[in-house]
């Protein structure tokens, strides 16, 4: 039997604009129900998907919040942020809903091949 195929979620949208943000996260849950290894990195606008204590009620939407604090339950682990990004947009780890790991900008390309599947959204 073959390994499981690993897949790579690049979140650039940012989270309200459009269904982007949810489609993604629901594709990463999705996929860990079949056991696929889960990556998501969130890079642009797709970093304030993670940012605390939003308010899209005022859009008609759903918050991420419930979403993203059902990864680990799903064995989702890995969640990338640049640090540049981070720098760039004024913005700490303690603003974001949930832990990541912070990587540099140079270190995308290594973690796309590293992946059998990469998809963005």
């Amino acid at each position: 039997m073959s390994a499981k195929k690993s897949i790579l979620i690049i979140n650039q949208s940012a989270p309200y604009g459009s269904s982007n943000g949810r489609e993604s996260l629901d594709l990463a849950l999705t996929c860990s129900i079949f056991e696929m290894p889960v990556s998501l990195l969130f890079v642009g606008d797709g970093l304030y998907q993670l940012i605390n204590n939003q308010s899209p009620e005022q859009l008609q939407m759903k918050k991420h919040e419930a979403m993203l604090s059902a990864l680990p339950m799903y064995d989702i682990d890995q969640i990338y942020v640049t640090a540049e990004d981070l720098s760039e947009n004024g913005l700490t780890e303690n603003d974001l809903a949930m832990p990541v790991t912070l990587i540099q900008r140079d270190v995308i390309a290594s973690l796309i091949q590293q992946n059998d599947s990469v998809l963005t959204f």
